[in-house]
Parts: C-alpha cells; structure tokens; sequence
C-alpha cells in the first residue's frame, strides 16, 4: 500500500466535498467459484482501496462527515483462520497503517447505521454492483432491492469520481509498473505467434509472465484472429497464414493499478498490401489523437478527430465516399469504427466505471449521443491535467453489420458497398496505448510496445 499519508489526505479531500451525514464503504467479500471453500482469487473495490488501502475481505469502513471520524469494521482472525490461512495482523494495527485509529467487530456497522437513520441522517453508498454487496446494504439499512440501487449518493459518486479521476506521481508510477509486465507479454506474444498454434498457447505464456512478477491480470485476455469481434474472449482457433492477430489485455500491479494495451500482428510475420494499407490508416489515426491531447479539449473532439483520419484513409481506398466531415457527422464511419477512442484508467481498467460511465466520462457540458457507434464513446468530457486514459482507434469488416447495412441501404451516399466483398475476411485492427494528460500536451506511458509495421515485422519473422 501507499503511505498513510495518502489515504489521509484522500479521506480529508472526501470530507470537503460531502456536506453531511455518514458514508458506508463496504469492502467486497470472497466469492465461491463452485462451493465455499472454492473462491475465486480474491480482489477488493477499487474505492475501498483508494480510501483505505486495506486489501482483503471482510472489512468495511464508514466517514462520519459531521463528526470527522473515519471508522473501520472488521474482526480479527481466530483459530480455526490461522490453521488454514495463517496469522494475519489485528485490524487495529493494520487501519493505523493507513492512518485510521478507531476501529470496531464486523457486526457493529448495523448498529452505527440503525443509529444514524434513528437521527434522520444522510446515508451515503456508492452503487453496489456484486450482488452479496446489495444483499449487505438491504439488510444493513431495511431496504428492497430496487431501494437500495436508487437510492446510492449521487453527492458521493460525484466527489469519488473527482477525486479518483486526478492521478498523482505514486499512482501514475503504479500504473507503468503494470505496463512493465504488459510490455514482456506482449514481446513474448509477438515472439511466440506463427501459423498452426492455438491462440490459447499464446494466452498461457502471456499470462504465465503476470504470474511470474507477482502481478494479476487487470482484465480477461482478447486474444483472437476473428478482430472483427471486439470483446472475443475465446482462444481456442488455430493460427493461420495471412490471417491478423488482435491482442488486447494487460497487467494490473500489486497494488491494483490497470494497463490496457492493444496489438495486431501479421500470424505469419508480414502484412499484406492490403493489411499493411488498413493498419497504416489506424496507426496515423492513433498517433494523431495522441498528439492532440491536452488539457481542455474535449475527448469527443479527439473522438471524431481520428473517425475523420480513419474515413479519409478508407476513402482514398475506395471503401468511403463523398464528403468526409458530413460522412462522420452523420455516423457513416461507424459501420467500421463502432466503438468509442477510448476510456479511463486507474484501479480499474474502465476507470470507475461501477460509479456509471456517465458520471466518470460526461458532464453538465457534453451528454451521451444516441448515434450508433458515438453512443459507446465512454470518455467525451474535456480533459484535465494528470488523466489517465486509453487511446483506442481501430477499423474492423464484420460481415452480418456491413450485410444489414447494405440490405437497408444505409449511408449509400458515403459507403462503397460494392468494394467491401473483397474484405469480408478481414477480420479487424485495433492499436492502444494508455496516455497521460500533462500539463502542456500527454505522454504515452511504460515503455514502448512495438507498434510500427517494421518494428512488429521484425519480431514477429524472428
């Protein structure tokens, strides 16, 4: 964990923000896999961390805004604990750890909130989004279901979301420790990709290094030669000649910070012509946007910035046509780029995005459009010094969207339909690294994982 200094002053930002009342932090608990004693690997919220640093179940806090005392909950372990999982240290020593004196047994949380709702207090919680979360609130506060997801602070969503979305130097190196393992994975990823292996024999030896150096992985791996399909998590398809491979994972470092990092590589070590010219439109479009990053321009502008990049590129090939700022303006570019440029990052790899993504990527200045493709834009406020965020352009050919489209006519006027037949078997591209906003423009954090044609080529023959 971070000094204790860092959870304080975290704690105090909180209390400025929040007029009143007591806020709950409910740390997450394990969860069975298939029995019990069977849970799946252990990972804690990513506020309770950020408040309290405290990595483990069964622990929960709670900020008494009008009384100024940070209070954690929590029992320590007894005998039939330690036979099996060892001694661990009393929560009182640990919460001094992070700056916290005043500690109570598990089950006093239920009395200091029935005490609280005696008195008529505001009750702060963010949205639960595990189901043994909500149960948890429901009993504690003698509420439905239903109750309980609407009735989560919007005043406690907002200041976490401000305070979380500012990274400070020990955070933002956190994150280039994850980027560390990610870019041995992704070396090892281009070293071991040829034709006739499975995709899944590339995933182990990934995955084996974020074992290895003690990290976890911040997200299930994308690792496919189907690109089209953005989130594909299956892995177990033969490598081909001439077909691309889309890689998109990374590490999350001991203290649980993310990285997100996309690749795609020639299977059999050269791109085609053809691959060569789509990835070339991508790799400028990704270059452009980080670039023109910086603090107080929107991200939608950088959004639509590389859709343009990459519809002239598809145009000057024959696969768009007419006037390129009303084919984006319209949303004809989505039929090959249909998702958003990018996202937040942190303790979670969609930064906060248990909060709501539209509380962490809009504001009162820019709303959610309802245009196919631009809707799933989850960052499009403007940005601010020391964001941490991804930068994701890609061009895909999905057969059963470029069929429906051109059954419904759709976009005729921007779309050469007739040049796309010789695509189906595309597949996709996608290019990401994850970018710091500094003070005067960004920097591509970690340490650089080839992305230019040559550099992978090279790799990836070897």
């Amino acid at each position: 964990m971070f000094d204790a200094s860092v959870y304080i002053k975290r704690r105090e930002n909180l209390k400025k923000m929040v007029r009143s009342g007591i806020a709950v932090f409910l740390g997450n608990e394990e969860t069975p896999m298939n029995y019990p004693a069977n849970p799946f690997p252990f990972r804690q919220d990513s506020s309770f961390l950020y408040f309290f640093g405290l990595d483990s179940p069964g622990i929960a806090a709670v900020f008494d805004f009008d009384e100024g005392q940070d209070i954690l909950f929590g029992d320590d372990v007894d005998m039939e604990d330690i036979i099996w999982m060892g001694s661990k240290p009393l929560l009182a020593d640990r919460a001094r750890e992070v700056g916290i004196d005043m500690t109570f047994p598990k089950n006093k949380i239920n009395e200091k909130i029935a005490a609280a709702q005696q008195k008529g207090r505001l009750i702060h919680y963010l949205p639960p989004y595990k189901p043994e979360t909500s149960l948890t609130l429901m009993d504690m506060m003698s509420l439905s279901s239903k109750e309980i997801q609407g009735k989560s602070s919007e005043e406690l969503i907002k200041a976490v979301v401000e305070l979380r979305s500012i990274k400070i130097l020990d955070e933002i190196q956190e994150t280039e420790k994850a980027l560390e393992t990610t870019y041995d994975m992704y070396i090892q990823a281009m070293k071991t990709a040829e034709p006739n292996i499975y995709e899944r024999e590339i995933v182990g030896k990934m995955e084996g290094i974020v074992l290895e150096t003690g990290c976890q992985m911040a997200f299930p791996t994308i690792l496919t030669i189907n690109g089209q399909i953005l989130h594909n998590h299956y892995h177990g398809n033969r490598l081909e000649n001439g077909r691309l491979l889309v890689i998109d994972s990374g590490a999350e470092s001991s203290l649980h910070y993310a990285s997100d990092i996309t690749r795609t590589i020639p299977v059999d070590g050269k791109f085609t012509d053809r691959q060569r010219e789509i990835y070339s439109i991508v790799l400028e479009a990704q270059k452009t946007a980080i670039a023109s990053i910086k603090p107080g321009i929107m991200y939608k502008e950088i959004h639509l910035l590389s859709a343009k990049i990459m519809a002239e590129g598809l145009k000057e090939l024959g696969l768009m046509k007419g006037d390129t700022e009303e084919a984006v303006r319209s949303g004809a570019h989505a039929l090959f780029f249909p998702h958003g440029l990018g996202h937040m990052m942190g303790l979670d790899v969609h930064d906060m995005e248990n909060l709501g993504e539209d509380h962490v990527g809009y504001d009162e200045t820019v709303k959610r459009s309802d245009q196919f493709g631009l809707a799933y834009l989850r960052l499009a406020k403007e940005l601010k010094k020391d964001y941490v965020l991804t930068v994701e352009p890609g061009i895909y050919f999905i057969p059963a969207l470029i069929d429906k489209w051109a059954s419904e006519n759709n976009f005729s006027e921007f779309i050469q339909y007739n040049g796309l037949e010789d695509y189906r078997d595309f597949g996709g591209i996608r290019i990401e690294d994850d970018v710091l906003v500094t003070e005067e423009g960004s920097r591509v954090l970690g340490k650089e994982i080839p992305k230019e044609i040559d550099d992978i080529e090279e790799i990836v023959a070897a």
